[in-house]
């Protein structure tokens, strides 16, 4: 499974506003922090605030916030917004039809396992885990 762009940038842009709690952000900041096209950052932005993950403020100090505190954030919940399924076959995806070949196929039992292990990564892994895990490498590495 290969994330595309727009899921990897979303995760980093829900991280980035996680680590500003309480505060306002600006997309340009944002987009500075993580080189990220701010272009770009604007149709993921879109799919967050329609999800109801973040909220806009509008004017001179307007901005991007969470809606919710990081802990409430899964992983998962962002990356299948923005990638759909994270099936690593299409046999597996929710809304494929049904494949003939499931009963004899050999590889779809380890397609499963894979799917269910990377669903338990992301599922248990919240924006606030990672907020502490940036905290951690920060304060172990301050000139990276």
């Amino acid at each position: 499974m290969i994330l595309s762009t727009k899921g990897r940038y979303a995760l980093r842009i829900m991280l980035d506003l996680a680590g500003h709690i309480g505060q306002t952000v600006k997309l340009k900041d944002i987009a500075s922090r993580q080189e990220i096209s701010e272009k770009y950052m604007e149709q993921i932005i879109a799919v967050l605030n329609r999800a109801g993950y973040v909220r806009s403020t509008r004017g001179a100090q307007g901005g991007y916030q969470l809606v919710r505190p990081p802990q409430d954030y899964t992983v998962g919940m962002i990356l299948r917004l923005t990638e759909g399924s994270l099936a690593p076959v299409e046999c597996l995806a929710g809304n494929a039809p049904a494949c003939e070949r499931e009963s004899r196929c050999a590889t779809v039992e380890l397609y499963r396992r894979m799917y269910e292990a990377v669903n338990s990564v992301i599922d248990t892994t919240t924006l606030q885990d990672l907020v502490d895990t940036e905290h951690k490498k920060t304060v172990d590495n301050p000139l990276q």
